[in-house]
């Protein structure tokens, strides 16, 4: 080799170095993991069930629309409507991408509970029912929406379920919002003992049917489920048999 001309690097050591500077899969400051906690089949029976239930809200608060007397509370639900036909449609345009190219297949309740609670919810017709039909709304409904949204919203993956995510977003800045409208609502219509009674007696009906039910997505909608098939027994404590001892007598030694 001539003097002054520097050696070529080994492959290996090439090797060694296109490692060492080769770009990592995401850029230090972006630690999201890819898996999420549900996989396809798991995301479209959530949103089918998202959908329906967002159907069935809209349904109630446009029929209530042309009953309830108050003009406030008249004017609140037609603008929540809109929001809840919205949702509808972004869940039924996120079914086709996930695995149906029939959004219809997918679009039911959760379980024959959550039939039961929407049936329940949409009981109260009277004009004089608007306490009763809010409660079922916005201390109920909503609040379990938002529990199910923000658990999805949580444990799915940012990369490979980031239209989902998008939607969660949107969705949820219209829960929240529309919660607190029902809520200033309520307590403009709750006045004295006997009006806490009636909301407090009405949600606890409804609130029982929907924790049957597991919540929007069944049991799991906020996590695994924690439902027991049926009594569990319990063992009954054994008392361990006394040990003896043989007498001995002289001359067994």
């Amino acid at each position: 080799m001539a003097e002054g001309t520097a050696a070529a690097p080994s492959r290996s050591t090439a090797r060694s170095t296109a490692r060492s500077t080769a770009r990592a899969p995401f850029a230090p400051w972006d630690r999201r993991d890819l898996p999420g906690l549900f996989d396809v089949a798991e995301t479209a029976r959530r949103v089918g069930n998202y959908k329906w239930t967002e159907m069935k809200l809209f349904e109630a608060l446009g029929g209530w629309i042309a009953t309830v007397p108050e003009l406030d509370v008249k004017m609140r639900l037609g603008t929540h409507c809109y929001h809840h036909a919205w949702h509808a449609e972004l869940w039924h345009k996120r079914l086709p991408e996930l695995r149906e190219m029939k959004p219809e297949r997918l679009t039911q309740p959760a379980n024959e509970a959550m039939v039961r609670f929407i049936e329940a919810m949409t009981e109260p017709e009277a004009p004089e029912l608007t306490i009763e039909k809010l409660v079922g709304v916005y201390r109920v409904l909503i609040p379990h929406f938002i529990a199910a949204y923000t658990y999805h919203r949580n444990n799915t993956s940012e990369i490979t379920d980031a239209p989902t995510i998008r939607s969660l977003n949107f969705i949820l800045q219209d829960e929240f919002d529309d919660w607190r409208d029902g809520e200033m609502m309520l307590q403009s219509l709750i006045t004295s003992p006997a009006d806490v009674e009636r909301a407090a007696a009405h949600q606890a009906k409804l609130e029982s049917i929907i924790v049957e039910a597991g919540g929007i997505a069944g049991h799991g909608s906020i996590g695994p489920s924690t439902v027991v098939d049926g009594p569990q027994l319990t063992p009954e404590p054994t008392t361990p048999e006394p040990t003896t001892t043989e007498p001995t007598t002289e001359g067994d030694a």
